[in-house]
């Protein structure tokens, strides 16, 4: 897949009323700081659609980025950050978990942990919200160019084994900064938003 065009088009706080989209959506999840901005910056070949932050939580809003004209790439607010209170960490929750399961367009929900660290039980649990909602796991495991050649396999194991992933489930090796990753992310996503082209 080629991206031609990539513009933010709907921005969603917590009040807002969620967009009734007529093309595709592939969400991303994962928790603050697990690189979900970058990973959309690296995909679309733009160095700042996706605002990034070396401080988490940055990302309070649902963001829809439409990709081609074509489909959308969602990136959801980051859960699981201590520093904001525990009311709004809810209210984020309850945001996501509304756009999930209410937006008819979603495709495919993808869900970053960071490759060097085993997920935790927030992974764990979106993990399995995916796997309960009829949704096929796809794991990106982020980071990989902070490990070395001979950890990639341990690593991904350990996320296989903690996450409960069975065979057939997808996880891709995903850096933002070399883009380890990119192409076949993309060709997931180019199967599900265009069964077509694949």
């Amino acid at each position: 897949m080629i991206i031609k065009s990539a513009v933010l088009e709907t921005v969603c706080g917590i009040t807002s009323t969620f967009p009734d989209n007529a093309y595709p959506e592939i969400a991303f999840a994962g928790k603050s700081n697990v690189g979900k901005s970058s990973l959309i910056n690296n995909l679309v070949c733009r160095k700042a659609l996706a605002r990034t932050s070396s401080e988490p939580g940055k990302t309070q809003t649902i963001n829809y980025y439409f990709i081609n004209n074509s489909f959308y790439l969602v990136d959801l607010p980051g859960y699981g950050y201590a520093k904001v209170s525990q009311e709004i960490r809810e209210k984020w929750g309850r945001m996501i978990e509304k756009y999930l399961h209410t937006s008819r367009q979603l495709k495919a929900v993808i869900l970053l942990v960071d490759i060097r660290h085993k997920p935790g039980e927030n992974d764990l649990m979106m993990y399995n919200w995916i796997k309960e909602s009829g949704y096929r796991p796809v794991v990106a495991a982020t980071k990989s160019d902070k490990l070395k050649r001979s950890e990639y396999s341990k690593a991904i194991k350990d996320v296989k084994s903690t996450l409960g992933m069975s065979a057939e489930d997808i996880i891709i090796k995903f850096s933002a900064k070399t883009g380890d990753g990119r192409e076949d992310l993309l060709k997931y996503i180019s199967e599900i938003t265009d069964p077509a082209e694949s």
